[in-house]
């Protein structure tokens, strides 16, 4: 009798991008949706993000394992992606393909993770508009749907206001929180909590500082905005170039701190035309990305690499142009 009311559940793992806000919505998505049609019972949850693609595969993944927004793993039982470097060798997109599997889920036109979850494992959760709302969001927000530089700044909705706390003290807890959070609160709930409001309003006092350093600091070389910065406690968006030279067919933005030096480059998202492959320009140096937008992040040691990178990327962009 006991068991017929409660019915076995299988203990499952959760690795999930982070931090990303289509990440966040993706897992808050998988987790729902397999909870009711797998009896999956997500026990752990843990970030991952591209500074682990080189032992990615080394990993080895508990027994009934999901994995989101991430880099595919022939030992996961379930993994959903849009990215088009998910694949780290030809042979892992070979096995794929080869595969077939319904449980392994890719489609690189989709703009979120968290939309190709919603139409392909999630029929059981639509009508929910709190979810509804949060894939909506998700899509806008991964494929830098916004309509004017201005928006992309803004924090008039709730997604905005979240998203943007993701850019402080972005830790294991922090992704655990939100996830476990946003299974049953709204998103305009989830912003009133001290967790969010504390990192949003830091996150804001930073972006303006950010804002501030990427005028004096960034150039426009040819019809690339060049900005190069310290990381020293400001917060510079990936945007911040258009803010300015709203012009620029692309940008590149490094950023140095004491935990390595990334490097970002963009398409301009208000310009329409057809960007090189940025994200898997980035893979040969162990990041990744779309195809409109790329990043790597060199750790300790290997900064030195970061000139050649962009003189690389200048030089890619620049040649696009002339064969236009």
């Amino acid at each position: 009798m006991f068991w017929s009311i409660f019915p076995w559940r299988k203990r499952a793992t959760l690795y999930v991008h982070f931090p990303c806000f289509d990440g966040v919505i993706s897992g808050v998505v998988a987790t729902l949706a397999l909870e009711r049609s797998r009896r999956w019972k997500f026990k752990t949850i843990l970030p991952v993000n591209y500074d682990l693609q080189r032992d990615w595969l080394s990993a080895s993944l508990p027994r009934h394992t999901a994995v989101v927004d991430f880099l595919f793993h022939p030992q996961a039982e379930f993994w959903v992606d849009h990215h088009p470097t998910s694949f780290l060798t030809p042979e892992l997109q070979t096995r794929f393909e080869q595969r077939k599997d319904a449980n392994w889920i890719y489609d690189r036109s989709s703009g979120s993770c968290a939309s190709l979850l919603w139409r392909t494992v999630a029929h059981s959760l639509h009508g929910d508009q709190r979810l509804e709302e949060m894939v909506h969001w998700a899509e806008k927000i991964d494929s830098a749907a916004y309509t004017s530089v201005e928006e992309a700044f803004s924090t008039a909705h709730p997604a905005l206001v979240l998203s943007k706390s993701l850019a402080v003290k972005s830790d294991a807890e922090y992704c655990r929180f939100l996830i476990t959070t946003l299974r049953a609160a709204s998103l305009e709930e989830a912003i009133r909590l001290p967790e969010v409001q504390t990192r949003f309003v830091c996150a804001q006092e930073r972006s303006a500082a950010g804002l501030e350093r990427a005028r004096q600091e960034t150039r426009l070389i040819g019809d690339v905005a060049v900005l190069e910065v310290e990381n020293d406690g400001v917060m510079i968006s990936r945007y911040s170039p258009y803010y300015f030279y709203p012009q620029a067919r692309y940008s590149i933005m490094t950023s140095r701190s004491t935990h390595g030096t990334k490097i970002t480059a963009m398409r301009n998202p208000w310009l329409d035309f057809e960007s090189i492959e940025l994200g898997r320009f980035m893979r040969q140096f162990g990041g990744g990305g779309h195809q409109r937008v790329g990043s790597v992040v060199l750790p300790e040691g290997e900064e030195d690499k970061a000139p050649q990178i962009v003189a690389q990327l200048l030089k890619e962009m620049t040649s696009q142009k002339q064969l236009m």
